[in-house]
């Protein structure tokens, strides 16, 4: 999918240019980006509500069919508008894909690890994408033209509606139909969710001054190979590809830099990776020099693609998590129509050269004001990842994917007792799940020691299963550090999964059995 995108954006540009300039490829980029940016949080709705693999294969097919229409215009020698106007509907389904791939993502794992390692080896495959795509946009463009690239591009769209149907898993309780008077209110959900955390907010600005930089490329790509550089239409695909080879570079060693629990601040220096090797362009304007530094823009997109999905997917609920994608994906594809529009203003006030170093300079600057909040968000983050790590030794949490384990993290609430103290009584009211992070409890029945329990050990899942009464006390030995998950989220977690409560039913009746064996 994301190489048939490269591939009909260098077409596009292509087309743009020879129809009406820089100016034109600008006004191109904003038309493609702007009304995509508009309705994908609308279309999100569904994706929270519907299987995602469903939405993943229907924005398949839709752009299969209107690149192919794109194609045939070309080749009809039709109207350049109706080529936009596909392109337009094209960049509306891709903008959708993103959101719906990466709220599935997190489903398809078990921890945060398996989580950023699934983004690392997407981003490797995003890199491959942005290497061949642009490569394959070259060829075509050089032995045909325009319309054989939109052809292709049509074609491994419905190849990737394909793979994807095949695609087999448990998937969440998912709300039905929302009511026609409460969609704009969903709508806005994903918006009001990235403004409500301020580590979701810097996410989105620092992507969104990368996607801006994204946006200038796009209109740099061609001035520089036909206009400072002199390279002609192929080497507009030769540019482009440098950004996929250096991102295929970087992708290879993205999981040994992201590994060490930095993954905010890697994040941040692929996002200033963007910026400063068009500045370097700037000051060196030749051919080879080009392709070099825009291969390092290509390493700096392979740490902000693991970022910028690794990290929203993890603070966000799963409940709006498309949506939430597709607020974020809308905000940074306007920094992309931006960046398009703006970028041939500043080349007709400054110069190519100087534009170069001034729209480039714009995201190491952000980077640098934004660096301890980056380190803030990654102590947040180890934070998270040590309550999974002690949930997930619950065995009936074990089972639960990475989107839902995360989301119980977040509502844990600790608690101490000294020694002595009841953290309940037999006939009490179930109210919340305990686990154990310290110390040593005894469970008691009837009076009668019934067992006892440390730290990873989790209790007070029979009363809330069952909807019944505390069946035994639980009072503590030692010293006890307790962390606590409200009764709504662990019943929704585990009834919501069949493995998981398959290893609940299992764990009561053990329960109940060692109940009858000491009564």
């Amino acid at each position: 999918m994301w190489s048939g995108e490269w591939a009909a954006t260098v077409a596009l540009g292509v087309v743009a240019f020879r129809d009406g300039g820089a100016a034109a490829i600008g006004l191109v980029g904003l038309l493609r980006m702007a009304p995509a940016a508009l309705v994908a949080p609308f279309a999100a709705t569904i994706a929270d509500r519907m299987r995602r693999e469903v939405v993943l294969a229907w924005v398949g097919l839709v752009r299969a069919i209107t690149l192919g229409i794109a194609a045939a215009v070309i080749a009809a020698d039709g109207p350049t508008g109706a080529v936009y106007a596909a392109l337009v509907v094209a960049t509306v389904a891709q903008t959708l894909y993103r959101p719906a791939h990466s709220a599935l993502l997190p489903t398809l794992c078990v921890t945060p690890k398996e989580l950023t390692s699934a983004n690392v080896v997407r981003g490797l495959l995003d890199s491959v994408a942005t290497l061949v795509g642009p490569l394959v946009a070259a060829v075509l463009l050089d032995l045909s033209g325009p319309a054989a690239v939109f052809a292709a591009a049509a074609g491994v769209s419905l190849l990737s509606t394909a793979l994807v149907a095949g695609v087999r898993y448990e998937a969440p309780p998912r709300v039905g139909v929302v009511p026609a008077g409460r969609v704009l209110r969903q709508t806005v959900e994903g918006l009001r969710t990235i403004m409500a955390d301020r580590h979701l907010t810097l996410l989105t600005g620092l992507t969104t001054l990368q996607t801006f930089t994204r946006g200038a490329l796009t209109v740099f790509s061609v001035v520089v190979a036909v206009e400072l550089l002199g390279s002609g239409d192929a080497g507009v695909g030769v540019l482009t590809a440098a950004v996929g080879a250096g991102a295929v570079a970087g992708s290879l060693g993205v999981a040994l830099l992201v590994g060490g629990g930095r993954l905010a601040r890697w994040f941040g220096i692929g996002v200033a990776l963007w910026g400063a090797p068009l500045a370097g362009i700037g000051v060196i304007p030749h051919e080879w020099a080009a392709i070099l530094l825009l291969a390092v823009v290509g390493i700096g997109n392979a740490l902000v693609d693991v970022g910028a999905f690794t990290l929203p997917a993890r603070l966000a609920d799963d409940a709006v998590l498309a949506r939430t994608f597709a607020a974020f994906e809308a905000i940074i594809t306007l920094g992309v129509g931006a960046g398009a529009i703006v970028t041939p203003l500043v080349i007709d006030a400054v110069g190519i050269r100087l534009a170069l170093v001034l729209i480039g300079l714009l995201a190491p600057v952000a980077v640098l004001a934004a660096w301890r909040t980056l380190h803030a968000l990654d102590d947040r983050v180890r934070v998270q990842d040590t309550d999974i790590a002690l949930l997930q030794r619950v065995p009936m949490l074990r089972a639960l994917p990475e989107a839902t384990i995360e989301q119980l993290a977040a509502g844990l609430t600790r608690s101490s007792l000294p020694p002595g103290d009841l953290v309940f009584a037999e006939g009490d009211h179930g109210d919340d799940f305990y686990v154990i992070e310290q110390g040593q409890a005894e469970v008691v029945g009837d009076g009668r020691l019934i067992g006892t329990i440390g730290p990873g050990d989790g209790f007070g899942e029979i009363a809330l299963l069952r909807a019944c009464q505390r069946t035994a006390s639980v009072r503590a030995v030692t010293s006890l550090t307790l962390c606590a998950v409200s009764r709504d989220g662990f019943v929704a977690a585990v009834v919501g999964y069949s493995r998981s409560m398959t290893a609940a039913d299992e764990l009561i009746a053990g329960h109940l059995a060692d109940f009858d064996r000491v009564r």
